[in-house]
């Protein structure tokens, strides 16, 4: 036997081994946008269609006009749609939840009462933020931060839900309801071509049409139709979040890798040296009072004012970026590297606090001298937000779990812009201008005349040609807006009977513009809107 040739090995076959393991398939493309529990996903049922184009017919007909109490009636019906997805899916409401749409009504309540423009865009961004991030929940980083632009990837997947819903629907008479539809569209496109044409042959025709149709012009159709767009597909798009939300606590975020102590201590020593210096050089200049800033710099408080709030405030961000990036490397492996990293960045966090102090008390200088304007009082209102982050940040690093801390800052954010467009910012600029006016006699119309109808109630204090200077820009708005109640704010209806109770004059009797006599050159001519 030991003669006979050996047998050559079989050799593999071609084909794939059928005792390996399949190789996993990729992911499609962004499948992280979908739902992470689709068999939870609710269909969309004729309830939250309706709803949908309630919405959009809604947006069409009011939002063309303006902002106002409108926000919160198109807000209502979305939200009532995104409540029967919800149900249907057999989510509960939990505190959070309820919180985070309180915010945003409180948010979107704004423009009923505001007409400043900067102020009415903040809240309606943020009250759809915190709308998506009360729909889809979140505790973690990525989950609160992720979930908050979480609208803007629903839009078109919010339709295609919608679509496959109405094709899963079963209507009784279907077959006697579809004929019935048709003939509609065909008589309202009949009467719409045919309506025109005699519109235009015949006066009198045109006449009696025009009473019988709504008044919307021809160039106003494709602003309502894409309003109505843009309402039924944010409303679908809300509903398909409350149907099935992207849990995006569940995103795997890598620690980063330790740094040695050494390596990771050392910058961050310098720093807050760094930080403790400027400290006692604030404790010496500013705390010595109004001369000793003249004394020590050389400058007056306006002066010095100018010379570093920016950078200041620059500071404040920059350091947030650092107290980030330095926790991520921070070392952990022992309660020795964890008490470090909690002292020295604790005491950068506290260090800040004064570089937040004296960003706040430069401004205040600044504007002492100088007034106050919508882009001081927008810089001071981020400083105490910077300033309440780092206050939580200090929590967070006294207490053993900071869970907490991701939905306190943004709910600290959501507080911060509910209170700058509840209080008016326009109309504290003008209070405050009039006020240092009534006691210097001295006003910078500049950072006035700009100011939303807010600003009226202040600025109709001023004498004579002041008053005719800061308001005549608001009288030509007012005269070139339509006021639809739903389109009508609190601050446009009382900035109407201001104005039509003490009217402007209509001419200078000596030919030159109220803004020429009161001082203020280079604004004789209005120009009108």
């Amino acid at each position: 036997m030991s003669g006979l040739p050996t047998p050559a090995p079989a050799e593999a076959p071609h084909g794939p081994d059928p005792y390996r393991a399949p190789a996993a398939k990729a992911p499609p493309p962004f499948s992280w946008l979908r739902p992470s529990d689709p068999g939870r996903k609710a269909s969309a049922g004729p309830k939250v269609i309706g709803a949908a184009v309630l919405t959009g017919a809604l947006t069409a007909w009011m939002l063309g006009d303006g902002l106002g109490a409108n926000l919160l009636v198109c807000a209502a019906v979305a939200t009532a749609g995104a409540g029967l997805a919800a149900r249907s899916a057999g989510r509960r409401v939990r505190v959070w939840t309820v919180l985070w749409s309180v915010l945003a009504l409180t948010l979107l309540a704004v423009p009923a009462l505001s007409e400043a423009g900067w102020p009415v865009a903040l809240s309606l961004v943020c009250a759809l933020a915190l709308t998506s991030l009360a729909l889809h929940g979140g505790r973690r980083w990525p989950g609160v931060l992720l979930a908050l632009p979480g609208i803007l990837w629903q839009l078109v997947p919010g339709l295609r839900w919608a679509r496959e819903g109405l094709r899963g629907l079963s209507v009784p008479g279907r077959g006697r309801l579809v004929p019935v539809l048709k003939a509609v569209l065909v008589a309202a496109v009949l009467l719409t071509v045919f309506g025109w044409l005699f519109a235009s042959a015949d006066a009198a025709m045109a006449d009696m049409l025009s009473s019988l149709t709504p008044s919307v012009g021809v160039g106003e159709l494709p602003l309502r139709l894409a309003l109505f767009v843009l309402g039924v597909a944010t409303s679908l798009g809300f509903a398909h979040i409350a149907a099935g939300p992207r849990r995006w606590d569940r995103t795997a975020v890598k620690p980063g890798r330790e740094r040695g102590r050494l390596e990771w201590a050392l910058p961050l020593t310098a720093l807050n040296l760094m930080f403790g210096a400027f400290a006692l050089v604030q404790a010496v200049v500013v705390l010595g009072g109004r001369d000793s800033i003249m004394d020590n710099t050389g400058m007056s408080r306006s002066e010095y004012a100018r010379q570093g709030f920016w950078q200041l405030t620059a500071v404040t961000v920059l350091t947030l970026v650092v107290v980030a990036v330095a926790k991520r490397w921070a070392p952990r492996s022992t309660p020795g590297d964890r008490r470090l990293t909690r002292i020295l960045l604790g005491a950068l966090c506290l260090l800040t606090l004064v570089v937040v102090a004296s960003a706040l008390g430069r401004m205040y200088y600044y504007v002492d001298a100088s007034g106050l304007t919508r882009l001081r009082l927008w810089v001071l209102v981020v400083e105490v937000w910077l300033g309440a982050v780092f206050l939580l940040l200090i929590a967070a690093g006294l207490t053993r779990s900071a869970a907490w801390l991701p939905r306190a800052v943004v709910l600290s954010a959501a507080v911060t812009a509910a209170v700058y467009g509840l209080m008016g910012p326009d109309a504290i600029v003008a209070e405050q201008n009039v006020s240092r006016f009534e006691q210097s006699r001295q006003i910078d119309l500049r950072n006035v005349r700009d100011l939303s109808l807010d600003a009226v109630p202040a600025l109709d204090r001023l004498p004579d040609d002041r008053r005719t200077c800061a308001l005549e820009l608001m009288r030509i708005e007012l005269g070139a807006r339509p006021s639809p109640w739903y389109a009508t704010s609190l601050a446009e209806s009382r900035a109407r009977e201001i104005l039509a109770d003490r009217p402007l004059p209509d001419a200078s009797p000596d030919g030159r513009s109220a803004c020429d006599r009161a001082g203020l050159r280079g604004y004789g001519q209005v120009r009108e809107y």
